[in-house]
């Protein structure tokens, strides 16, 4: 078997959330959201810590999570795949499979994080990752609706993700989306991860970025659909809500 790492990005504020606390500690059924992530990580034969990338009040996520996770500080946030820039120093001496998650990423499964881990395994790609399809943008799947749309050729192989907001209006409705977990071939990520430029309007680094490489390379990026249920993020109070109803549904 590879060597398999998982890394947590959980350095934001979290703005929406109304409060001053690291987002990643709002609780979840009483339970800061990062402990729900770590739960599902450690169901899954990793044979090592988790790394957890802290921020914004980095010490009190430090703080939560203590010896269940080694952590590398985001000392600036300027997007995800900054984020994951930062633990390579940490991970320079790990060669094997480095999976993506997110702390505010509340109801992704341990089930799904294997079959993402053995999927990246046995077709040996340089980059594997996660969609997922919505039937329509109504009801609880409106947050859907900014998300990155997954646009394939005809042979049905992934030829870009494309923001919503950059999206013509056919492409507005295609209904696969980015949930924005990757897996990465470590020696793959760590030749190609400094070439993300910061060219959008945010000037941030986007893991995104990586997946247009992969193409650009001629490199195949193998793919697993999940539920829509496990891409939930937390970002408003709101969102909050759903995720916890969502929650005593499933395990009622």
């Amino acid at each position: 078997m590879s060597e398999r790492q998982v890394v947590i990005l959980a350095g934001g504020k979290g703005t929406r959330m109304n409060s001053e606390h690291p987002k990643v500690l709002a609780p979840v059924l009483d339970r800061p959201m990062i402990e729900h992530v770590l739960d599902a990580v450690y169901k899954v034969n990793l044979g090592r810590r988790p790394v957890v990338v802290v921020g914004y009040k980095g010490n009190l996520v430090r703080n939560q999570v203590r010896e269940r996770a080694d952590h590398v500080w985001q000392q600036n946030q300027f997007g995800t795949g900054h984020a994951l820039a930062c633990t390579q120093e940490h991970l320079n001496n790990f060669v094997g499979s480095i999976l993506v998650l997110y702390g505010d990423h509340p109801l992704i499964s341990h089930k799904t994080i294997e079959n993402l881990f053995e999927l990246h395994h046995s077709e040996r790609s340089v980059l594997t990752m996660m969609t997922t399809e919505v039937e329509d943008f109504d009801d609880w799947r409106q947050t859907f609706y900014n998300f990155g749309r997954i646009l394939r050729n005809g042979d049905n192989s992934i030829q870009a993700i494309r923001e919503m907001k950059d999206c013509l209006e056919n492409e507005k409705q295609v209904k696969e989306l980015n949930p924005g977990y990757y897996c990465f071939n470590s020696d793959w990520l760590w030749q190609n991860i400094d070439k993300i430029k910061n060219e959008n309007k945010q000037q941030e680094y986007y893991l995104t970025d990586l997946v247009e490489m992969a193409v650009q390379q001629n490199k195949t990026i193998n793919s697993i659909k999940i539920h829509p249920i496990e891409c939930l993020g937390i970002n408003t109070p709101d969102h909050l809500e759903l995720v916890e109803k969502l929650i005593r549904e499933r395990t009622s």
